[in-house]
């Protein structure tokens, strides 16, 4: 009777079990693979993608970025920034500290930028009004999509991820930054 049972159970197994895409579908970054990049970047970039990763069919994808700005890289108080069409950010502070200014309304808007591998088409504008906040390591900052944003004043410098949900899969999926492939 056992040896009857044993292949019943396993099709049964096989028929519920996950395909093994599914159950390999999460993706890592490691801090070595973050520092390497942000190492790399200083004095060259402020921001590198780090990966592009799809969600499932029709799911679109989120990235993840590294991003490091110094006092040159402020707008020295002026209320003008970048807006993103279709990718959302959230900013995780690793470290320093800045002012980040965020609004909706706004003027003066350019036409969007036909985009990249980093945040898609991207337009700039003046902010009519707005939040402004001191953003300090350990901090997070969700910035929709469609929002002003803009660091007016950094005394030293600022790194964050930049974790970038993309329903719209604007964004390259399964993009992998070379120095850490």
């Amino acid at each position: 009777m056992r040896l009857r049972a044993a292949p019943l159970l396993v099709a049964i197994t096989l028929a519920v079990a996950p395909p093994a895409a599914a159950q390999d579908a999460a993706e890592d970054i490691l801090r070595e693979q973050v520092e390497l990049v942000l190492q790399g970047m200083i004095g060259q970039s402020i921001d590198r993608q780090l990966k592009v990763v799809g969600l499932g069919e029709g799911d679109g994808n989120v990235a993840v970025g590294i991003l490091h700005r110094t006092d040159a890289h402020d707008t020295d108080g002026a209320r003008n920034g970048i807006i993103h069409v279709d990718v959302s950010e959230v900013y995780v502070m690793l470290s320093g500290w800045g002012t980040l200014l965020t609004a909706s309304e706004m003027r003066n808007a350019t036409a969007p930028s036909a985009g990249g591998d980093v945040v898609g088409p991207t337009f700039s504008a003046d902010a009519v009004r707005g939040t402004v906040r001191g953003s300090h390591e350990g901090d997070i900052v969700v910035i929709p999509a469609g929002t002003l944003h803009a660091w007016t004043s950094i005394p030293d410098h600022v790194t964050y991820l930049s974790i970038r949900p993309d329903p719209h899969g604007v964004l390259p999926e399964g993009y992998v930054r070379p120095e850490i492939r």
